[in-house]
């Protein structure tokens, strides 16, 4: 199951750094692409306010 990203993000970019498919995309709001995600959970382990979630 893939990793989405709440309306709780703050663009700060941590979770971008640290994910190995690079499935995630700038925004005002950070996005994640299902179809690239692995679920493997490195986004959330790094996020400052808990944005990404498992789907």
């Amino acid at each position: 199951m893939a990793y989405k990203i709440t309306e709780e993000c703050i663009a700060c970019g941590a979770c971008a750094d640290q994910c190995p498919v690079e499935a995630i995309k700038e925004g005002d709001v950070y996005s994640i692409d299902a179809d690239a995600c692995i679920s493997c959970g490195a986004c959330a382990g790094v996020c400052p306010v808990g944005a990404p979630v498992e789907e």
